[in-house]
């Protein structure tokens, strides 16, 4: 079973982007179209005060006839964000994601931001393992031939 650790150390780009709450959302979302990703940490200083989302902007922003131009990020982050440890399974990661319709975790140990893993990450991860698997039984079956 892999752990969260393990997830980070195999992305490519371990970088947590990050907004502050008196940014614009139009901000936020030119930076998640600039880096291709769904989600940034809301954050002052070391610390997680939020998340914000392309979800939050469709149903937040575009929904409410709301500006992302004239609206901070503070007025549709969600606040309180969930996160996981370093030593926590992917699956145990994939039942809390499941369980509240989640798509992003970031990763704290100690209080330290170690990075955020997606449901896409897991999902690679998941196949990966069952890929193993697999070309092992197929060993197995055919004696190694």
């Amino acid at each position: 079973m892999t752990v969260v650790a393990e997830i980070l150390k195999s992305k490519p780009d371990a970088v947590v982007h990050r907004i502050a709450p008196t940014d614009t959302v139009y901000e936020g979302l030119r930076l998640m179209a600039d880096k291709g990703i769904g989600a940034l940490l809301v954050m002052e200083g070391d610390a997680i005060v939020g998340i914000v989302t392309e979800r939050d902007y469709a149903r937040k922003i575009a929904l409410m006839g709301r500006t992302s131009v004239e609206t901070l990020v503070r007025d549709v982050m969600t606040s309180s964000v969930l996160c996981v440890h370093s030593t926590q399974t992917s699956e145990q990661c994939m039942q809390l994601m499941t369980g509240k319709r989640l798509r992003h975790l970031p990763v704290v140990d100690d209080g330290k931001l170690l990075g955020m893993i997606s449901i896409g990450d897991l999902v690679k991860d998941i196949i990966s393992e069952q890929k193993f698997i697999i070309e092992q039984l197929e060993h197995y079956i055919t004696g190694g031939r």
